[in-house]
């Protein structure tokens, strides 16, 4: 009886561990499996970092690539603009020493004429000194001639005789030529006399239009309009010597004086636009030089 009890608790116990046995492979059957699984994700996971990596380390390469060729771009740019500022330095420069060289031919130019005019002015002086003795010592004959026609009895015999004109009719007689008509008229001008400076320069453009003083004599009717102060009226004047006489010698002279024309009315515009025009057409005048320095100053 006990050997039976003990046989059977030695089959209990047997079945028992072979229970215990397959509970434990399954259990590691699937752990194993889930190790596999876990295997696989992980290399998966594996496999997608490497891709990662590979994908960033083109990135990076791509990336130095653009920074190299950013900083070699930005070190030609730099060449450059140093190169750039050079040349504008070494422009500036001859600009500047061109302008020195311009300023000391203005003062030359400022000072010779000064002498010109002082000399112009002195000789003025003295043939109006000579004028006004020649005046008077007219005078001083034509009374001794009176007297002397009185004491010959003559004033019967010149009664008889064609009568002369008189020294002022013959003054006030036209002239003979455009050359003597632009004289006259100056002389009238630089006297003071500006009516009278016009009519004549007026009547020599009518009577001799071709004449080589035509283009002076415009521009002098410019300068009778603008010594009165009537600076519309003159820039009309001046436009004619522009347009008239393009060539002439007098064209750098009336655009410089229409763009003073201008300023004085305070059209500074107009005054900048003509004073251009006055340096591009005649840029080698004492005029140009003249609208540089009022076109600095604008």
């Amino acid at each position: 009886m006990q050997n039976k009890t003990l046989w059977i608790g030695l089959v209990t116990a047997v079945l028992l561990c072979s229970c215990a046995l397959q509970d434990d492979v399954y259990t590691l059957d699937h752990r194993l499996s889930a190790l596999e699984r876990r295997n696989l994700e992980l290399e998966k996971q594996n496999r997608e970092l490497e891709t990662i990596n590979r994908d960033l380390y083109q990135a990076k390469e791509k990336i130095n690539s653009r920074v190299e060729g950013l900083d070699q771009t930005r070190r030609d740019d730099e060449m450059e603009l140093r190169g750039q500022y050079a040349g504008l330095a070494a422009q500036v420069q001859a600009f500047r020493e061109e302008s020195q060289m311009l300023s000391g031919r203005l003062e030359e130019m400022e000072y010779l004429l000064k002498q010109k005019l002082e000399g112009f002015e002195d000789n003025q002086l003295k043939n109006r000194e000579r004028m006004d003795r020649l005046a008077t010592d007219t005078a001083a004959v034509q009374k001794r001639m009176d007297i002397i026609d009185q004491y010959l009895n003559l004033e019967a015999v010149q009664a008889q005789k064609p009568a002369t004109p008189s020294a002022s009719a013959v003054v006030a007689a036209k002239p003979a030529s455009d050359q003597a008509l632009y004289i006259e008229a100056k002389k009238a001008f630089d006297d003071g006399n500006v009516e009278s400076a016009r009519k004549g320069f007026e009547q020599l453009i009518a009577d001799f239009p071709q004449s080589p003083q035509a283009d002076n004599a415009q521009f002098w009717i410019g300068e009778t309009y603008y010594r009165e102060k009537w600076y519309e009226k003159a820039i009309l004047e001046y436009q004619k010597v522009i347009e008239k006489y393009p060539s002439g010698n007098k064209a750098p002279a009336a655009l410089l004086k229409q763009g003073l024309s201008f300023l004085k009315i305070g059209e500074t515009n107009n005054a900048r636009l003509v004073l251009k025009e006055l340096v591009a057409k005649h840029p080698s005048t004492n005029e140009a030089s003249i609208a540089k320095q009022k076109l600095e100053s604008l």
